[in-house]
């Protein structure tokens, strides 16, 4: 951290010249990739393709530039589907997708907006290559069929890949490669039916011989595209070959009481090579979680009923069509009984009297339902069928699991209680029983007050029925009647649902008990007798409604108000909706402090103003508006501090590097709305290395009132390469600090030269992002004097870096065995951005000076050249900015050339091996700098100095440099 105290003493504070938009501007974007891409095709279209395969991971970057800071989604789309991802990641510049599967292939899309102008939106497609392991199955001739598969003539081999892209297929028998016309009996072809070219090949042996009993591979190829290896798969054809059949060891239906234990065994009979054998469920569903597979037997223990239902085998061998048989397991059960009763069909009456005929019916669900039985109970006893009690049972397609008792001309003898009996033919399942109450102790002549029709009625003043907002409530609805129906609860809307969600709710006591009303509750809610265990007479209904009560909901709930000392202010708080509407009154409050208060008239908002702000003025103020439910608030903040500064992200190479260690940052932001409180006098730096606690702060005054869009730089220097920091800003006024804004600042490589900016000495393992070219023969090494072995080539190559340290490191090739003449080997740079001088574009082109030092000793040296390669073009083998061939003596040199780049680019060095292996070349002290080179290369004499005299330099200057830090 000592070096953060020198960057707090060695900053800079510079304004810069803007119009009135300042920096601000709209969002663009772009999309790169850095994951494992196997292909990117550029700009086609205004889509790029980024081919990747499977199980690698996709790495997508969407850079971004626009003032403020555009806000990035990404999006997803393929086909007609569309796909949004669920992980936070879609908030992010980079998408990371590991190990990516062929589904999440498609168009992605980055979007990026900030609120200036029209979203920035940019897309690629990936596409995941992938190649599955092919398989081959066996078809015989449709009119040669026979009972063995392989007595016909006629056989075809078929042989498909899943894989993108196409597959190339190749057959092979043994060791022969098949083509077509390689065999009077062979034929390969593709049929025409296929969707795709390359979706699959046939082999066609025709008149089969003995010979073309053998094995027969298929490769599949996707021709080594993204490194796919070819994937093959051997099917061996006898004369016993043959296509599978099975049987099942099992009856169809089979029927089982819950929780027994079913084994449904499967067996094969024929198949060569023996088949596989497989168990689905319904149609093709997965089987239940507590099922067994083994050895073809299916096992469910402890069955239940939705354990019921169509279980198939499957048996496949890839020879003809898979064989499949199913049976059917069915689980018995009762359950649901309910029953009604029904007046005397022939008289308009809905009373059940003596003399009458009245129908008590009984229903019950049933699996399976041919197994249902019905009996009949009168007080405990059985009961028969007679002319008078007649007993039938309806039609399993028209009312299944119904069973009548008709009483013909009722008699007081007939009171007792009549008991429904509903069991299951083989037993196992226990029985239901439905009881109804035929009795009285007082019966008036010629009316049975047991048996009453329902009626119903909402108590007197249950409705309209108020509540506040969170209350529970109890919609009642009094029912009466001989036997007491159930009550069903609808909303008189019928599109509205009821308060748990349903469409219907039922009720056993009239009461439907509502919790935690919401205002969305409010409006009619009917009741209904239902026909189920009641009378089966015309439903009766009644209304109830509900009134939710509410407190004001207004505007704003909160507002934060920014104003500077002596300015006017003024608040208003609107009220939208309240039950009951009529408000009472509004109260103001300042903290605790009130400060007005009224009532309302025609109006549906009040406001507070404020002439002048005071500094006593400054705090929370809050509206609250009241009626019977209760109130509601609105909230504003009245502040003085500032907003936050808004640092800029688009700054044209922040980053310079002047020492190998240290580096610098231009710190750069605009102030949001600077002119809505007191003017900014000074900014609060704050920095610290990322991880640590201790920020290091420092103030940096503000001389002049700051203009909208105004860009402020801030020098950051003696930064440690390659530490992050965490850079927090802080704007101050008269009334105190605002708030505050954070950044990482990262170090990468400088992308463009300013003065000495760019300067590579291979120092560190990441060697300035040079990277090594992936079209050419051999690659650069990075090494040392001290750990390089000279024993092999002692007569070429450095002894030293180009200082003369056998510790420093340089670039160089290694020209043993097995490089052979001609032999080329290509390091390339970054890629650095040219700055237009004009938003026009470039005009006159920049110049460069690009220098390096090289050392080609030995008597095998062959060439090294320079190369200049710019965006839209390919460096030419022909055409190099600098090329030296031949021993030069065992010294470095220096090599300086202009160049004068006309878009962004990058230098490539090329080393190209010589006649032997005493032909190392090395390279050393990369630099780029603006502007035409100020001089010439130094002559070979001037580089003759010995090493020693070198160190002497060096110590000099060290020497120096300590006695001025002293003074310091």
């Amino acid at each position: 951290m000592d070096g953060i105290i020198s960057l707090l003493g060695l900053v800079s504070l510079c304004l810069e010249g803007v119009d009135p938009q300042g920096v601000y501007a709209p969002p663009s974007v772009r999309i790169v990739h850095s994951g494992h891409a196997c292909n990117v095709e550029e700009e086609r279209y205004s889509e790029r393709v980024y081919t990747i395969r499977e199980g690698e991971t996709l790495e997508l970057t969407c850079l971004v530039t626009g003032h403020p800071r555009p806000q990035i989604r990404w999006t997803k789309t393929a086909g007609s589907a569309s796909d949004r991802f669920q992980d936070s990641s879609v908030f992010n510049e980079t998408l990371h997708i590991a190990q990516i599967q062929r589904h999440q292939g498609g168009r992605y899309y980055c979007k990026a907006e900030n609120g200036l102008g029209s979203p920035a939106i940019k897309s690629i497609r990936v596409d995941v290559y992938y190649l599955d392991p092919p398989i081959v199955t066996v078809h015989q001739s449709i009119g040669e069929a026979k009972e063995q598969f392989y007595y016909e003539r006629t056989v075809f081999l078929r042989c498909v890949a899943n894989s993108n892209p196409p597959v190339r297929y190749s057959w092979h028998r043994g060791r022969e490669v098949l083509s077509q016309g390689s065999d009077k009996g062979v034929e390969i072809y593709e049929p025409f039916f296929t969707q795709l070219q390359g979706e699959t090949k046939i082999l066609k042996l025709k008149n089969l011989r003995p010979k073309d009993y053998a094995n027969y591979s298929c490769v599949a190829s996707v021709r080594n595209v993204c490194g796919i290896p070819d994937t093959s798969v051997i099917f061996t054809l006898t004369n016993k070959t043959a296509s599978p059949a099975i049987k099942l060891l099992v009856e169809d239906p089979i029927v089982v009481n819950p929780g027994q234990t079913v084994a449904l065994v499967c067996i094969t009979t024929a198949g060569e090579p023996p088949p596989t054998l497989t168990w689905t469920s319904g149609g093709g569903a997965a089987l239940p979680q507590k099922s067994q597979v083994k050895d073809g037997t299916l096992t469910l223990r402890d069955i239940s009923s939705d354990e019921a239902g169509l279980y198939s085998c499957v048996a496949s061998n890839n020879v003809g069509n898979p064989a499949k048989k199913s049976t059917t397991i069915i689980v018995r059960a009762l359950k649901k009984g309910r029953f009604w009763i029904t007046p005397d069909p022939y008289h308009n009456d809905d009373n059940i009297q003596i003399g009458r005929e009245v129908k008590i019916s009984c229903q019950v669900e049933a699996t399976p339902p041919e197994e249902l039985v019905f009996g009949w109970l009168k007080n405990g006893r059985t009961l028969r069928s007679s002319e008078r009690m007649v007993i039938t049972q309806t039609d399993p397609d028209v009312s299944p699991g119904t069973t009548n008792l008709d009483i013909i001309d009722l008699k007081f003898t007939d009171f007792g209680t009549y008991t429904c009996v509903a069991s299951l033919k083989h037993g196992g399942i226990p029985e239901i029983s439905i009881d109804v109450n035929i009795s009285s102790t007082t019966v008036p002549p010629l009316f049975f007050p047991f048996l009453v029709p329902p009626s119903l009625a909402v108590p007197r003043g249950r409705s309209p029925l108020v509540a506040r907002e969170g209350d529970t409530v109890d919609l009642e609805c009094v029912v009466t009647g001989k036997p007491k129906p159930i009550l069903l609860w609808t909303r008189a809307d019928r599109e509205a649902p009821m308060p748990d969600g349903s469409a219907q709710m039922e009720s056993y006591d009239g009461v439907l008990r509502v919790a935690n009303v919401s205002r969305e509750m409010s409006g009619q809610y009917r009741c209904q007798t239902s026909q189920y265990n009641g009378f089966n007479v015309k439903p009766r209904e009644a209304v109830v409604e509900l009134i939710v009560q509410y407190p004001p909901t207004v505007e704003p709930t909160y507002m934060e108000i920014r104003q500077g000392l002596g300015r006017a202010v003024s608040m208003s708080c609107r009220v939208l909706r309240a039950h009951p509407s009529r408000v009472l009154r509004y109260e103001w409050r300042l903290g605790s402090k009130p400060l007005q208060s009224g009532h309302f008239d025609t109006r549906d908002e009040t406001e507070y103003s404020i002439r002048a702000l005071a500094q006593e003025n400054y705090g929370e103020y809050v509206c609250e508006i009241v009626n019977e439910a209760g109130a509601g608030r609105c909230v504003f903040n009245v502040t003085a501090k500032a907003y936050a500064p808004e640092f800029y992200y688009d700054t044209y190479s922040p980053i310079w590097q002047n020492r190998p260690r240290v580096y610098g940052f231009k710190l750069q932001w605009t102030q949001m709305n600077p002119d809505a409180v007191d003017r900014i006098v000074a900014y609060r730096l704050g920095i610290r290395q990322t991880g640590q606690q201790r920020w290091w702060e420092q103030e940096i005054p503000v001389e002049a009132p700051i203009r909208k869009g105004e860009l402020l730089t801030y020098n950051l220097t003696e930064l440690i390469r390659p530490e992050a920091y965490e850079v927090r800003l802080t704007p101050i006024t008269h009334f105190g600090e605002g708030d505050s804004t954070v950044r990482i600042v990262t170090y990468s490589a400088p992308i463009n030269p300013h003065l000495r900016e760019f300067h590579c000495s291979f120092e560190e393992e990441p060697i300035c992002l040079f990277t090594q070219d992936k079209n050419d023969d051999f690659d650069w090494t990075r090494h040392s004097a001290a750990t390089r072995d000279t024993k092999y080539t002692p007569n070429t190559g450095p002894s030293g870096d180009r200082t003369g340290s056998k510790q420093g490191f340089y670039m160089y090739i290694e020209t043993s065995r097995p490089r052979k003449m001609g032999d080329r080997a290509r390091l390339v740079s970054p890629i650095f951005n040219v700055a237009p001088k004009s938003p026009y574009g470039l005009s006159n082109p920049p110049a460069y000076c690009f220098s390096f030092y090289y050392h080609m000793y030995g008597k095998h040296i062959g060439t090294l050249n320079a190369f200049l390669k710019q965006k839209g073009q390919s460096a030419s083998a022909d055409s190099p900015v600098w090329t030296l061939t031949g021993n030069q003596g065992d010294r470095w040199r220096q090599a300086k050339v202009s160049i004068h780049p006309t878009a962004s680019f990058q230098v490539a060095f090329e080393g190209v091996r010589g006649p032997g292996i005493e032909g190392d070349i090395a390279i050393d002290d990369v630099i780029l700098e603006e502007g035409e080179c100020p001089n010439t290369p130094p002559t070979p004499e001037e580089s003759k100095a010995p090493a020693s005299d070198v160190h002497i330099w060096l110590l000099v200057i060290t020497m120096a440099m300590t006695l001025l830090r002293g003074q310091r």
